[in-house]
Formats: structure tokens, C-alpha cells, sequence
């Protein structure tokens, strides 16, 4: 960076505030403004899962999800729910959305995903190395529960996927599966172990800590709700806020579902949905797993964390509103009972957040024309596991230090 640039980081989730501490170091002046405080509840980085998923590559969509897509809505054992009256604004998306479910497109997904995914402990590692965050990533392995080593088989179009992506998993069965993960029920007898992964101890907590380390390197945090964004000659100048006008040279949009009313106002049609997610947080448990599990059957994973254990998925499509659903709610509580069954715990604190799914499931990475304002959302189910590389990405395309990856993919244009 040849000379200081002024940039306005919208959104202090977990993309946001990466792209504030990369932009930082490579000596930008760094404001970032959210309605919301780092790590606040509300937000979308506070209740995932809290995995650092590096296989993650594969997309929701696959070939043959169309024919079963109908009968997976109506089935109670499948994490899947839609708030009927959202259908008719729903259908123009999800008609994209589903136009992916072929091999071609899933293999393309995958193989745009791996770049962002693959190395995602070696970048949460160098982002907090040696500031007061770095205590909150924990390494560890990662394992996929099956009822047994057929059920693994017949997901083998998945781990295909992994396997190109550079990880095979090692198989575990029987009675040493019990003896890995006691809690789990005695009909689930396959593992399959992915070494070398990760977890956060409070995904709240850490954004909030990365704040604390942006601030400490001198970014400012603003809190309040930004309206819109002025251009002059074509090139963002300023960022409008009830807090009043922030004079700026770059933007980084980095406010996941809610980006899609500032690229509206720039011109930008990005076919973007809220992929509600929910979690339940079971305090005081009489049981942990070792490691985070991500349960196949029920499609959610179980996470050992500071506040007891956590388990969050499910797949809600319903718009960009708070009201909470139950019935998500009570699928997670029926497959935790039924997949631990000696669990016990003195208190659930249920969450509900708002996924940025894009029609492609791939993010928007990059420059909206030559505006100077920098898209950094849309991550669907990874945005903790590849926030910090996105925010390094952005941070390298306005300081002059690209990455050396193919960023076509994730072009904010493409759509």
C-alpha cells in the first residue's frame, strides 16, 4: 500500500472483523460500523456450530435432490422446513437454487469451495498468533457419526468430493466407536474421523475477542445502522450512518444476508436468501463428546463448548425476520434425545440466525465494479470456517497483495 487508505469494514461478524485486522497490518485506516457490538447474540457469527470445517466443500444441492426434494419437506425425520406464505417470494430463488443440483455444478461448487475451506486452522491461527484471541481456537479432530459403515458407503458421493479436495477420513467401527464417544447410542457404530481440524470454545466470544485485538491495532468501531453508501464519479466516497457521514476510499460489505440492500442501491441483483439456522445451547450437561460431531443422520452437529454443549443445524427457508419456528427446535431436541440418550442437562437456550445463501452457494469475494466497495458474504454454512481467509482475500485485493488463487468464482458479477 503505497499510501494510507481510509476503509469503512460494514459488519462486524467474522468476516468483517478479519478484514479489519488484515487491513490493519498491511497499514490501512480501518472504521468498522454493525447495529450490533462484536460477538452480540443477534448476530449470525455468534450461533453456528463452531466448527473449523476444512472438508466442508460439498453444497446442500446434489444430483437427484430435485425428485426428493418434495417428500424431504413433509418428512418429520428430515431437517429441512419452509414457512409455506414465504413460498411464492421464495420460488424465483429457489428455482435457481435447485438448477445446481446436477454433477457438473456440484463438482464446480466443491471445487471453488476448497480454496476458502481447506486451509482454515492454518488461517485462524495466523489472524490470532500471539494476540489475546488466540487462546479461543482450539485444534481438534472432527468426526461424521453413520449408523454403520453401510450408511458411510452410501454417502460415498460426499466423501468422493472430500477425497478430491485432499481428505479421507478414517474409519472407525463398532465397539471402538463407543469407547471413542461414549454418549453416543448403541445402534451408531461408524466413524468417520477427520483429523486436523478445529473448534471454538464460544463463537460469540471469539468475534468478540478479534474485535478487541482489531481495536488494540487501531481500527474504530462504530456502532449504529449504515443507510447507504455515496459514490462520486462512480467511486464509493462515503458511507452514510445514523451516526452521521464516514468520509472513505474502500468498502468492505461484509453484513452477510443483509448485504443484499446496499448492492440493491449499487446496482447489484445478487440472488441472496436467508438459510435460517438454528441451535440449541444444553447447559450443565452430564456429557460432552470428546470432539465436535457432526451427526449424518439429523444433519446437525454436537460441539463441546465453554457454555455446554451445543447443537446446531437444520434448514429453515422462511425470509429475513425473527420469529422463531418450533418445529426445528423440537427436530434438534427428539435427535439429541434419540442419538444421546443418557444425556441430561439443567437448562436449553434455543437461538435462531439468518445463513447468506447465495442461489450458487458461493460467496461474493471481490470488487462490485470498479466502486471500490468490496463484497465479502454469502458463506451459507462456512462463514466461520472461511472468514478469515475471505477477510485476508479482500484485505490483499486493497492493499496490492492478491492471493494466489482463482478469484473468478467468487466474482460479486457473476450473477
Amino acid at each position: 500500500m503505497t499510501e494510507q487508505q481510509s476503509v469503512v469494514v460494514i459488519g462486524a461478524g467474522i468476516v468483517g472483523v478479519s478484514a479489519a485486522i488484515w487491513l490493519r497490518r498491511a497499514g490501512a485506516d480501518v472504521t468498522v460500523i454493525d447495529r450490533a457490538k462484536p460477538g452480540d447474540r443477534s448476530a449470525t457469527s455468534f450461533g453456528n456450530a463452531g466448527v473449523l470445517a476444512a472438508c466442508s466443500v460439498a453444497p446442500v444441492t446434489y444430483p437427484g435432490m430435485i425428485p426428493k426434494a418434495p417428500k424431504l419437506l413433509f418428512d418429520r425425520e428430515f431437517p429441512l422446513f419452509l414457512r409455506w406464505s414465504y413460498l411464492p417470494k421464495l420460488t424465483p430463488w429457489l428455482l435457481k437454487y435447485l438448477s445446481h443440483a446436477n454433477d457438473k455444478d456440484t463438482r464446480r461448487i466443491a471445487q471453488g469451495l476448497t480454496p476458502i475451506t481447506h486451509d482454515t486452522v492454518d488461517q485462524h491461527v495466523a489472524l490470532t498468533k500471539g494476540t489475546e484471541a488466540e487462546s479461543w481456537v482450539n485444534k481438534s479432530d472432527y468426526s461424521f457419526v453413520y449408523k454403520d459403515c453401510a450408511a458411510f458407503e452410501a454417502d460415498s458421493y460426499t466423501w468422493e468430493l472430500r477425497k478430491i479436495a485432499g481428505f479421507e477420513p478414517e474409519i472407525i467401527e463398532g465397539d471402538a466407536v463407543h469407547e471413542m464417544e461414549p454418549m453416543l447410542a448403541k445402534n451408531l457404530n461408524c466413524l468417520a474421523l477427520m483429523r486436523d481440524h478445529g473448534h471454538m470454545r464460544d463463537p460469540g466470544g471469539y468475534v468478540a475477542a478479534l474485535a478487541k485485538v482489531a481495536e488494540q491495532e487501531g481500527a474504530k468501531f462504530v456502532q449504529g445502522d449504515v443507510k447507504d453508501v455515496t459514490l462520486t464519479d462512480g467511486k464509493v466516497s462515503a458511507v452514510q450512518t445514523d451516526q452521521g457521514d464516514i468520509a472513505c476510499d474502500k468498502v468492505v460489505l461484509a453484513t452477510g444476508t443483509w448485504s443484499k440492500a446496499l448492492t440493491d442501491k449499487l446496482g447489484l441483483k445478487v440472488p441472496l436468501e436467508s438459510e435460517r439456522g438454528y441451535h440449541i445451547m444444553f447447559k450443565d450437561p452430564n456429557q460432552m463428546p470428546n470432539i465436535p460431531l457432526m451427526m449424518t443422520m439429523g444433519k446437525f452437529v454436537a460441539t463441546p463448548m465453554d457454555g455446554g454443549l451445543r447443537c446446531a443445524g437444520t434448514v429453515e427457508f422462511g425470509g429475513l425476520n425473527d420469529e422463531i419456528s418450533q418445529s426445528p427446535l423440537d427436530f434438534l431436541r427428539r435427535k439429541v434425545k434419540e442419538y444421546f440418550p443418557d444425556f441430561e442437562y439443567s437448562e436449553e437456550v434455543p437461538w435462531m440466525g439468518h445463513r447468506p445463501a447465495t442461489s450458487d452457494s458461493l460467496p461474493l469475494i471481490g470488487e462490485v465494479g470498479n466502486t471500490g466497495v468490496f463484497a465479502g458474504f454469502g458463506h451459507h454454512h462456512i462463514g466461520l470456517t472461511a472468514g478469515p481467509k475471505t477477510g485476508r482475500i479482500i484485505a490483499g485485493m486493497i492493499s496490492g497483495k492478491r492471493e494466489n488463487i482463482d478469484l473468478s468464482v467468487y466474482d460479486p458479477q457473476r450473477f
